[in-house]
């Protein structure tokens, strides 16, 4: 990759921008980059700080890991300094919970905005949180070796981190239930079969194979594809019926705007 001035450079997260192209990136491949609140916040940061000029954001990982899930500190009775404890949240109100909650997930629902198509690039493993963290993403492209899993069940948790919406959606709720409650791992070949990913490569063709993947994307006009993917993200929730009206709609505004006729 590149060497560039990052944006953003914190707590095991790195974001740099190139033209139309914003790299995030997770660096600490000594702990297999493993998360915590810290790097959640900071995940939550790099999308507040994304130049308007951004269609396309990849998020990649140093080293031979993804992502290797939740930092099994935060099991511990102390968690991590500065941050409340598990236990401590567990006795807390509902109302702080819940909005404890909330806050993490801040760092994995800024990828699917309508104005951008993120991109994750996944080597290695890509366990619990890590999993969440590729499904938040728009598209996944794998290396060989990639080894996705759901943990959180087996430690008697749940995932939590807003990614059971688009792992049923992927590959249909049997499958996800499956998944989830055995913990097992998912490689690339399944992964590509379900849908989980577009595309699985050599790990020494990954960034390649993202990068390609990144300037077909750009080929497309800005505008269009906007329209394009906030089409396909109403569609499950949408009837048949209302997708045609919603096909018309998002046509119409493009016609006149090619057209240059206003509403």
């Amino acid at each position: 990759m590149a060497s560039l001035d990052p944006v953003l450079d914190k707590d095991g997260v790195r974001l740099t921008v190139h033209e139309a192209i914003a790299t995030v990136t997770l660096t600490n491949p000594a702990k297999r980059n493993a998360q915590s609140p810290a790097l959640w916040r900071a995940l939550a940061e790099a999308g507040r700080l994304l130049p308007g000029t951004v269609r396309v954001v990849v998020l990649r990982a140093e080293g031979k890991s993804f992502s290797a899930g939740l930092d099994r500190q935060a099991f511990t009775p102390e968690g991590f300094e500065g941050e409340p404890s598990f236990i401590e949240l567990a006795r807390g109100s509902d109302a702080e919970l819940d909005a404890t909650i909330a806050g993490y997930q801040e760092g994995f629902t800024w990828w699917r905005r309508s104005d951008i198509v993120s991109i994750a690039a996944v080597q290695g493993h890509a366990i619990g949180a890590g999993f969440q963290l590729a499904l938040a993403c728009d598209l996944r492209v794998v290396a060989d070796d990639v080894q996705f899993a759901m943990r959180e069940t087996s430690l008697g948790l749940v995932p939590d981190l807003t990614g059971t919406h688009p792992l049923v959606g992927l590959v249909g709720y049997a499958r996800a239930l499956e998944i989830c409650a055995t913990g097992r791992f998912v490689l690339a070949e399944e992964a590509v079969s379900t849908g989980l990913a577009n595309l699985a490569v050599p790990v020494g063709q990954l960034d390649d194979a993202v990068q390609d993947l990144g300037a077909a994307l750009l080929a497309a006009p800005r505008d269009a594809l906007v329209e394009t993917k906030a089409l396909l993200q109403g569609a499950v929730g949408r009837t048949y019926a209302d997708q045609r009206v919603a096909e018309r709609a998002a046509q119409g505004r493009r016609l006149r705007d090619l057209a240059g006729v206003g509403d």
